[in-house]
């Protein structure tokens, strides 16, 4: 038996929610193949449960909302005490902010000659709106992200993971020598937990799993299903998912209430299992307005059997297929949203169709499994000699 020391990986992520939402089983794949996980983040009430799966939780002052430069500053600083003191062997940071501050951090920590031996991953799990659009405050963030990427040393030690075709194209565009990227789309659904739902009874029933986020769409989607509603067809509207108050662009809680009281429309709040929402919706929606990676509420829904009608937005369109298993509507079109939505709540047949469609788009592709092995095999690609495998690998 090898006495080597066991490869450590360190997980750089804003929330602990988000971590054992989207990357518990990437985590569990790195710890079953040998690595000892530690995950840096911002500590809520999910840390306990991170800690549970024996990983270490480690405390970040991350704040959420707008930029403060200031501020960043000290999460810059913060964040290269921390790889100086840990020297992990692999730094994986996870989305955009964690790339460009925790980028800036290794520099900083003087990345790559004082940590010859650590590896870099950054996954970029969307570019969000404000680094995909098209004007000057964009391009300035995607400039921004480019140079700490060459900050971290991309060239030779960091392997940037993207999640969607789209992404990749926009980092390379206008840059002479852009990073090769790999891709890797998603974070991984559970394949066993979500799986095949008959179609509900009763009135046809639409359902957004999500953030209460206006870059989510959810008012489009209210205006939508008012005007399928007017137009005589009774479709009904479930919203399932907490205002995120942290964010910029929070849905107020009064404006979700108000919205509720509306006929045919219902609020849920944060669900704990969305197989329940999926169990009472024909027709899953999400009525993104851009910037997302591989939206996971679309996965589950996929998994679930469920037909789709989502926004033309890179990211979405991984999961929702025209005519495969989706209507897709262009984003922050509120009229084109309802003709999509009133056509599949009046075709059975067609709804039955994009339905079977669902499961297929996503399994096994985008399960947990496939995923961490994907990301399982990069993380040993970068550290070998180390050993490729430990009992319980997949």
């Amino acid at each position: 038996m090898s006495d080597a020391p066991r490869p450590t990986l360190l997980f750089v992520v804003t929330e602990d929610w988000y971590f054992r939402s989207h990357r518990l089983p990437t985590a569990r794949a790195a710890r079953d193949a040998g690595f000892d996980v530690g995950v840096a983040c911002r500590v809520g009430k999910d840390a306990a449960a991170i800690a549970a799966e024996g990983f270490r939780v480690i405390p970040l002052p991350w704040r959420r909302g707008s930029f403060n430069p200031l501020r960043a500053l000290g999460d810059v600083r913060r964040l290269a005490r921390l790889y100086r003191r840990e020297r992990p062997t692999i730094i994986h940071h996870i989305a955009v902010k964690p790339t460009v501050l925790g980028g800036f951090a290794l520099f900083l920590a003087g990345f790559p000659n004082d940590l010859r031996d650590t590896r870099v991953v950054a996954t970029l799990a969307g570019l969000g709106l404000g680094l995909s659009g098209a004007g000057t405050k964009a391009a300035l963030g995607r400039g921004l992200l480019r140079l700490a990427l060459k900050a971290a040393g991309w060239r030779r030690r960091h392997a940037l993971v993207v999640q969607n075709g789209d992404d990749a194209a926009l980092l390379a565009a206008g840059w002479p020598r852009p990073p090769s990227s790999r891709l890797i789309r998603g974070s991984g659904v559970d394949l066993t937990h979500y799986e095949e739902l008959a179609e509900p009874m009763g009135p046809v029933t639409c359902a957004q799993v999500s953030r209460m986020l206006t870059l989510k769409g959810v008012e489009d989607l209210v205006a939508a299903v008012r005007q399928v509603r007017a137009q005589g067809v009774d479709l009904r509207l479930l919203l399932a998912g907490a205002p995120d108050a942290d964010s910029p662009a929070a849905i107020p809680e009064a404006t979700l209430r108000a919205w509720g009281t509306e006929p045919g429309i219902e609020w849920l709040g944060a669900v704990s299992d969305v197989r329940t929402v999926w169990a009472r919706a024909h027709i899953a929606v999400l009525a993104s307005r851009g910037g997302e990676g591989v939206p996971k509420s679309l996965l589950e829904a996929a998994a679930c059997g469920r037909a789709i009608v989502a926004t033309d937005v890179p990211g979405s369109r991984e999961v929702a297929v025209e005519g495969r298993n989706a209507l897709l509507a262009p984003p922050r079109d509120p009229a084109a949203l309802a003709a999509a939505l009133s056509r599949l709540a009046q075709n059975a047949a067609l709804r039955r169709r994009l339905s079977l469609g669902s499961r297929a788009v996503v399994d096994p592709e985008f399960g947990e499994a496939e995923v961490g092995r994907r990301m399982r095999d990069l993380y040993l690609g970068l550290v070998a000699p180390f050993p490729a495998s430990a009992p319980g690998g997949a």
